[in-house]
């Protein structure tokens, strides 16, 4: 039993990828996923049991749980930029459907990693972000997320439940959708370029981002999964470094010229600044390397060109659902 994983949201993008490093390991794995986000060819060739259903569902939690030991919660309805439009969704999918999956995990003692978002943060006058904090929520997602963690505090004093919430700070790799209007950047940004489209910049592009390759972000998230911290801790998952998106623009253009012919690419088209756009995300990561050894392998700048060359190889885009 302590061995069997549930991934909620486990056809997501990062879902999939832990999917897929569990059972390369030999672990048995429930995905619970109603795929309003997911994707069902993520999970093509992985033998894992599935559950389709909503974290918000308290039977379909139920039927997902039986049998385990330990719960990698990531299901959520992703994006600012949607919680603006449709924030009574993302408190919904975020805060509810957390308390949900949190109450199940109670009555059978599983270990909870929780997937935090650096959204927490805000703008604060200190630049590397720490887990001690204050959160300034900016946007109706970052406080639904935020809210989640909240339940994982006072479950963890409550029901006594050992729960990690691991803060993402702009995860991107293979599989990660690319041709939506909530799409990450780097994600649109690869998709853009491939087709010889301009690339939309928020803003000035001036706007910083902590970008962390989602295996080195699945290699935390395993080591907080099977770490012996008890009660509820809160770590940071990125690298500690900061790109703007106009330099991550250019490093794009530079891995692009190896295979494409990038003086016919238009210039970028500017928009205005987001809502809820937080300026600078840059984390400070060495709670997570003291705490649970987190080391990435990968890094940026290999994450980067794994990434393109996995988008240039499907055309640009991300697989259809």
């Amino acid at each position: 039993m302590a061995d069997k994983v549930l991934v909620t949201g486990g056809a997501g993008f990062i879902g999939s990828h832990v999917c897929a490093a569990l059972r390369c390991a030999g672990r048995p794995v429930v995905v619970l996923d109603d795929f309003s986000t997911g994707n069902r060819g993520n999970l093509a060739g992985l033998d894992v049991e599935l559950v389709e259903g909503s974290i918000t569902d308290a039977a379909a939690v139920a039927e997902a749980m039986r049998g385990v030991g330990k719960v990698v919660h990531l299901a959520a309805l992703p994006s600012v930029a949607r919680s603006l439009k449709q924030p009574l969704d993302s408190h919904h999918a975020c805060a509810t459907g957390t308390a949900t999956v949190l109450h199940q995990a109670a009555t059978q003692h599983a270990r909870v990693v929780y997937a935090g978002s650096s959204s927490a943060y805000g703008n604060q006058e200190v630049l590397a972000k720490h887990e001690g904090l204050r959160e300034e929520p900016l946007s109706p997602y970052a406080a639904a997320k935020l809210a989640g963690e909240l339940y994982c505090r006072a479950f963890a004093r409550v029901y006594g439940l050992d729960v990690v919430v691991t803060r993402f700070f702009n995860v991107f790799g293979p599989r990660q959708p690319a041709d939506s209007p909530y799409s990450g950047v780097i994600a649109a940004f690869c998709r853009a370029i491939l087709l010889g489209k301009a690339v939309r910049i928020d803003g000035d592009g001036g706007q910083g981002r902590d970008f962390t390759y989602v295996e080195d972000v699945v290699d935390g998230v395993l080591r907080c999964l099977d770490a012996d911290s008890h009660g509820c801790v809160t770590v940071n998952l990125a690298y500690g470094q900061s790109t703007t998106v106009r330099e991550l623009y250019d490093q794009l253009l530079a891995l692009a010229a190896g295979s494409l012919d990038v003086s016919r690419q238009p210039p970028p088209e500017h928009a205005p600044p987001r809502n809820g756009d937080v300026r600078h995300s840059l984390a400070d990561v060495s709670l997570a390397k003291s705490r649970f050894g987190f080391a990435p392998r990968v890094g940026f700048a290999e994450g980067l060109r794994r990434t393109f060359d996995w988008y240039r190889s499907h055309s640009g885009r991300s697989t259809d659902k």
